[in-house]
């Protein structure tokens, strides 16, 4: 019973050593966001004179590039904005 403690406790001790050594950081443009809040952050930082982002130009980005949203339904700035920002100019007058 105590060699049994005693070994799950060190297996634990391994564990966490082993999770902080390698923690990886993530920055926050690679957490993935709701489409809202992509639209709004998107559009926020864009610089003037560039074409706005709506939900309908989102959906058809989102159409048009369905690799890009294999996992799930959410955005990331990191994987999304430059993908976007090279698209839109394109199809912005398309509204």
């Amino acid at each position: 019973m105590i060699v049994t403690k005693t070994l799950i406790f060190l297996i634990i001790r391994v564990t966490l050593y082993a999770m902080a050594k390698h923690q990886v950081t993530i920055r926050p443009s690679e957490i993935r966001i709701t489409a809202e809040d992509f639209l709004a952050s998107y559009n926020k930082n864009m610089p003037d004179g560039f074409p706005q982002v709506s939900e309908e130009l989102m959906a058809k980005f989102k159409e048009e590039h369905p690799m890009l949203f294999k996992r799930d339904n959410l955005w990331s700035l990191d994987q999304h904005r430059k993908k976007l920002i090279d698209w839109l100019p394109r199809n912005a007058g398309d509204k």
